[in-house]
């Protein structure tokens, strides 16, 4: 009787304690399922914020995005964490103007804009020509000019002693070049995010063309262009099919974001990317760029980025490791981390 007591207590003990370590799992989980909707309940409501803002103006002016959520209760910062809000409090230029990559608009960005609000930086992001938001016909973008329009505009405006610090993802980094080349005395930094940093007289596409083949062959066989003027008019725009999509640019992001990224993403306009840039030592030569590379990238493979960097040396580089062609999504913190320093150095 007593050795049968004995063995239904032990299994009534493990059986309680599974249920109560199941219990902290579920707790756990669902602890994490609420701070992953906290977030993206952040990104609903910046889009919530750009269809008002497009109610109230013309597709064709720029759009500035800053975080429109309510500010959280702050947890009490850890010792570092202070010291980077307080060596943050004496940098003088604070803004940072975010620019997305092809397909891509600044709701990209909703994660970033959210981290560097919390140390007390001004960020923005912009819906370039065509893309996120704005309402024009992305087959109508013709040139780099036109397609860096608000961020041109922008820095047109900015105060005679202002200064700001640029990000440029992907072949958003070819507006960054246009931006350093015309007005080197507003941008503090330029900072490329695993993006398309060329030499004078290159073009945004020949960063891919070891990937994708030349811009001529691409132009006659590729399957994902768009001909908006009709298919006996040379080819205005490209897209990728989704499950490629997903395989070249969030083959490591949440599932959530991918999702987000399917139903906003649009067409690239071609012309921009299929440009010459004219750069010169006197103007962008002078500009202080930083590359930050990913590691784990499919769209833009880490050999290239290193290739970019070797040809066009930066002052700096940082690395993302586990990362895909979209930081701000699969490594968001690491991404912060990397801007801030950046940000700091003198």
């Amino acid at each position: 009787m007593g050795n049968s007591f004995i063995c239904r207590r032990k299994k009534d003990t493990k059986d309680n304690y599974g249920t109560r370590s199941k219990r902290m799992g579920g707790r756990s989980q669902r602890k994490m399922l609420a701070e992953e909707e906290l977030l993206h309940g952040q990104a609903l409501s910046m889009a919530l914020h750009q269809h008002q803002l497009s109610q109230r103006f013309d597709g064709s002016m720029s759009r500035r995005i800053r975080s429109t959520s309510s500010r959280r209760k702050a947890d009490p910062l850890a010792n570092n964490e202070k010291k980077v809000l307080e060596s943050l409090e004496n940098i003088k230029f604070k803004i940072i103007v975010l620019i997305h990559g092809e397909g891509f608009g600044a709701w990209c960005w909703y994660k970033t804009i959210a981290q560097l609000e919390e140390v007390g930086l001004l960020p923005t992001a912009f819906d370039l020509t065509g893309s996120g938001i704005d309402l024009t016909d992305t087959n109508t973008v013709t040139t780099l000019a036109e397609y860096s329009k608000p961020l041109i505009r922008y820095l047109d405006t900015l105060p005679e002693n202002e200064k700001v610090i640029l990000v440029g993802h992907s072949s958003g980094g070819a507006c960054l070049s246009y931006a350093l080349e015309n007005f080197p005395e507003k941008i503090s930094k330029a900072i490329f995010l695993c993006a398309t940093m060329v030499s004078k007289g290159q073009r945004p596409f020949d960063v891919f063309a070891e990937e994708l083949g030349s811009a001529e062959r691409f132009m006659q066989e590729s399957q994902f262009l768009i001909y908006g003027n009709g298919k006996d008019k040379p080819p205005t725009g490209f897209m990728f099919e989704k499950q490629l999509m997903k395989g070249l640019y969030f083959n490591q992001s949440p599932t959530k974001d991918v999702a987000l990224a399917m139903v906003s993403m649009r067409p690239t306009p071609l012309g921009p990317i299929m440009e010459k840039l004219s750069l010169s030592p006197e103007k962008y030569g002078t500009g202080r760029r930083f590359y930050i590379q990913t590691l784990d990238d499919c769209a833009l493979s880490p050999d290239l980025q290193e290739k970019l960097v070797r040809e066009n040396p930066p002052e700096g580089v940082f690395k993302i490791k586990g990362s895909d062609h979209c930081p701000f999504f699969s490594k968001p913190q690491s991404l912060h981390k990397i801007l801030v320093e950046i940000i700091q150095i003198p």
